[in-house]
């Protein structure tokens, strides 16, 4: 009898906190990833990517949570065709091999009740390295139009892109890459 209060007591227990963590789907509108890199030292060059999809999980009482994120590089604009033709082409981004890029992580990183950073792995080109992100404006609360419940961020990082294999006019083109990612996401 009493092993089988206890499993009782134990699967009680997993069931809740599978239900303390909340999850959010993405908002494509309001998600768009941009980079920066330093071309031939004269300018800095901006791109960004108009296709996002992700799902965020967050159990504010535990502290933890997960994001899947995942960038359709196909959508890649840098402001005018040819450009956006060259850094899809092989030696960049090579798109028509490598659709998507992402970016998992299972660890978020807390102060206070406000998400700081998240650790997980970012993948480009095929290859998977380990990323740190830091996350800035934090908040969660109603959209005041909608009403809807949301959560919103800054995320920005670093990454060098040799790394994943993207090794064309290294040096003349930065190696270092600046990523800035404004993302909304919505309450299922």
């Amino acid at each position: 009898m009493n092993k089988t209060m206890i499993a009782i007591a134990l699967a009680g227990s997993l069931s809740v906190s599978a239900y303390a963590a909340d999850e959010y789907s993405i908002d494509p509108n309001h998600t768009f990833p941009v980079f920066e890199v330093n071309h031939l030292g004269y300018s800095v060059q901006h791109g960004r990517f108009n296709k996002t999809s992700g799902k965020i999980t967050l159990d504010m009482a535990a502290k933890k949570g997960s994001v899947d994120l995942t960038i359709d590089t196909t959508s890649i604009d840098m402001g005018f065709a040819l450009w956006d033709e060259h850094v899809s082409a092989d030696g960049f981004f090579n798109t028509a091999k490598f659709p998507t890029m992402t970016f998992k992580s299972n660890k978020l990183i807390f102060k206070d009740d406000k998400v700081v950073a998240a650790e997980g792995d970012f993948t480009l080109l095929g290859v998977t390295k380990p990323l740190t992100v830091s996350v800035n404006g934090f908040k969660c609360g109603d959209n005041p139009f909608t009403k809807k419940p949301m959560c919103g961020a800054n995320i920005s990082g670093t990454i060098k892109r040799s790394d994943f294999g993207m090794i064309k006019y290294v040096p003349a083109v930065s190696d270092e890459v600046q990523i800035q990612v404004p993302v909304e996401a919505y309450k299922n």
